[in-house]
């Protein structure tokens, strides 16, 4: 008879601690937690100070705990999303303090030097988008050393139980593309971005991955705090493993998604990477046919009617200069009402109108963002030329979320500091703090 790969579902209703050693516990028995160095790098979703939008520090305490409890020496890990550094993340929303209370030694991967290494598939000439340069990207030294040492030292991936709206799911898999640096991680962030978190994956696999789904996120990974009722729900469960992708593919279940609707869990599945058909997985603790919904991945289609949306038609990539733009408009439009200002456009996307400027003109909007190599290649000269290049602002490659949260900052009329929830002295001196160890981060300053 073959063996099942084994997923464990634990209830946290009983509390975080008895939960996170349930999982453990389980794991144990088909080998040692640590390796013969005792060191642990844990990964957590750390992308934003963002409310829900991260690992639960609570977890993430108790997980270190357990770990003490072992000898082990504990480092916790992340490379923050683009337009943030890890230190100021850690310092809002409480991994700093876990840590400090803990003893586990904290590494900001956007500070540290870094190796290049080869994606392993690449788009082919018909296939790439307008301004395509990519042939590589950069892993912190860290990255590598466990790479370099996988038999001697435990990598434990602690990710978020949230849909994403542009990789469908962000779970055990996803979470590691918080490794390539901001620079490298904008460029073919498109409908290539399913293959390339696949091609992190197959670099390194975690020796273990277990899903903070005390809460889960649906509607995309970023939820706008005045839209929390709508877009959280309480799951009450972590969901652990030694095979990643059958975390994940249980994970995706949860929000009634079958492996077959997330392209990269199908891509890692089809290179051999894990097991990923649930039929074959065994799935402890709980029972997969308690959760009956389905949620949605995708953004909720509400946007401020004084922001133009010009979509092209022949192509947008929802993996890239769709939804990382309109993500941010959402949060700065509903979560700053009193401060954000519209009157302006977003345009994104291949093949627009040949008269978009009489278009914009007639509608009354002469100022605006193009986001994207495809619309700026399109019709960005041309905008700039009528509206002035003060007032069309550009945003990158395929994903540079530094520069769009940089336009939609002076759009609508709001800086930075409305966003960081710090006095600006301390904010400053973290920033200062990054830069002095060497950040690599892209922020919108």
């Amino acid at each position: 008879m073959t063996k099942m790969t084994e997923v464990i579902i634990s209830d946290t209703k009983k509390g975080i601690s008895k939960a996170v050693n349930e999982i453990f516990s389980n794991l144990q028995k088909s080998g040692s937690i640590l390796k013969s160095s005792n060191e642990v790098y844990i990964k957590v979703n750390g992308i934003d100070f963002k409310k829900h939008a991260y690992t639960s520090p609570e977890v993430l305490k108790e997980v270190i705990e357990y770990l003490k409890e072992k000898d082990a020496k504990i480092y916790v890990m992340e490379n923050s999303t683009q337009a943030n550094m890890t230190r100021i993340v850690f310092a809002i929303n409480g991994f700093k303090e876990v840590c400090e209370q803990t003893g586990a030694e904290i590494i900001y991967l956007d500070e540290e030097d870094t190796e290049s290494f080869e994606f392993k598939e690449k788009p082919s000439e018909k296939d790439k988008p307008s301004g395509y340069k990519l042939k590589s990207f950069r892993l912190p030294k860290t990255i590598v050393k466990i790479m370099k040492n996988r038999n001697s030292i435990t990598y434990i991936n602690l990710p978020k139980l949230k849909t994403h709206s542009m990789a469908v799911v962000t779970l055990g898999i996803k979470n590691q593309w918080g490794f390539p640096q901001h620079a490298d991680r904008g460029i073919d962030h498109n409908y290539n971005l399913h293959s390339k978190l696949v091609d992190v994956y197959e670099y390194i696999k975690p020796d273990i991955t277990i899903i903070d789904g005390t809460e889960g996120l649906i509607h995309g990974h970023y939820p706008p705090t005045a839209w929390e009722d709508r877009l959280i729900k309480k799951f009450e469960i972590l969901i652990g493993g030694r095979d990643t992708l059958a975390v994940d593919v249980v994970g995706a279940r949860i929000f009634g998604l079958t492996i077959d609707e997330v392209p990269h869990l199908k891509i890692a599945y089809e290179r051999g990477l894990g097991e990923g058909d649930l039929s074959k997985i065994l799935v402890i603790g709980k029972n997969l046919d308690e959760y009956t919904e389905k949620y949605d991945w995708d953004l909720l289609q509400e946007f401020p009617e004084n922001v133009m949306i010009v979509k092209g038609t022949k192509l947008l990539c929802r993996e890239g200069c769709q939804n990382n733009p309109l993500t941010t408009l959402q949060v700065f439009a509903y979560d700053h009402k009193e401060k954000f200002k519209g009157g302006w456009f977003l345009v994104m996307g291949k093949g627009h109108d040949e008269n978009i400027v009489e278009i914009l003109k007639e509608k009354g909007f002469t100022k605006g963002l193009v986001a994207g190599y495809c619309a700026i290649n399109e019709v960005g000269k041309k905008l700039q030329n009528e509206f002035g290049k003060r007032k069309v602002h550009f945003s990158g490659n395929c994903n540079n979320l530094a520069e769009t949260v940089k336009a939609i900052l002076k759009l609508s009329g709001m800086t930075v500091f409305d966003l960081v929830p710090l006095p600006v002295g301390e904010l400053m001196a973290l920033i200062d703090s990054a830069k002095e160890h060497g950040s690599t981060a892209l922020v919108p300053l």
